[in-house]
């Protein structure tokens, strides 16, 4: 008896939910590269974890049957899905879970939207943490602030003297630095790169390998040029041998030779 599945959450494509409406993604750089770090940053963190998903500006339908019912929000990472596979987008009807962070890089159009409809609207949904960023530094003051779901409401989350605060929902602190928003994995004490410094650290690993294949050659070279070298020894005292053995035989010879008669 055979047992049939319907699509993977996310990957039907129904005109009732379109996947896209046209619009940019960011309004700026400084928002792009912002949301870029936090995006590529978040999925290589949870890269093990099979039941963590992280998108970035992807449609996020909340209510089955309105498409109007929906959010892009920059960043949202959502915990016990089922699959890491691509999706179109996120309908929570199919998912069954919400996401439990979103983040929201705040720019001149959204600035509204994200610091009075959106918490609203994500309490509501059991968006457990809410993290607003402000890439260029001229939306909000200050310009990282965090809230976390408690009975239905979010409470604020606080800053500490370096500017920094801590996500428990992603094991992560979170700090300002430039037009990003820097993590570190609360548990090893390490610094989430961003693209510029794995691509960097690639590079220099690989000429790291280049010196040692190079070294590894000269050794084998210098190895090869000594087992020739003790060869052509080798050669040298087997002939020496052989000439000592010669002359020795020839002076024997000569001495047979030249042996008085009747010295026997």
């Amino acid at each position: 008896m055979s047992i049939s599945t319907g699509p993977l959450p996310g990957t039907s494509i129904d005109p009732l939910y379109p996947d896209s409406d046209g619009e940019p993604m960011a309004e700026t750089e400084f928002q792009l590269v912002a949301m870029v770090h936090l995006y590529e940053a978040l999925k290589l963190f949870f890269a093990g974890r099979d039941d963590v998903h992280v998108a970035s500006d992807m449609f996020f339908y909340y209510e089955q049957g309105n498409p109007a019912a929906c959010r892009a929000p920059d960043v949202m990472v959502t915990k016990g899905v089922v699959g890491k596979h691509l999706r179109r987008s996120f309908r929570l009807w199919e998912e069954g879970v919400p996401p439990a962070v979103i983040f929201e890089v705040t720019s001149a159009k959204t600035q509204y939207e994200d610091q009075v409809e959106k918490p609203s609207l994500y309490a509501k949904l059991g968006v457990r943490e809410y993290f607003l960023f402000d890439a260029e530094g001229v939306f909000l003051r200050p310009r990282l602030k965090g809230f976390r779901l408690e009975h239905g409401t979010y409470v604020p989350l606080k800053l500490d003297n370096a500017e920094r605060m801590v996500s428990d929902e992603l094991g992560l602190q979170l700090a300002i630095d430039g037009p990003l928003l820097r993590l570190t994995d609360l548990r090893t004490g390490n610094r989430l790169p961003t693209l510029q410094e794995l691509a960097e650290k690639a590079s220099k690993a690989e000429n790291a390998k280049d010196r040692v294949e190079k070294a590894t050659r000269r050794a084998e070279e210098a190895r090869r040029r000594a087992e020739e070298a003790t060869a052509d020894e080798q050669r040298e005292v087997e002939a020496q041998r052989k000439r000592v053995a010669e002359l020795e035989a020839e002076l024997a010879r000569l001495r047979e030779t030249q042996t008085p008669p009747g010295s026997h």
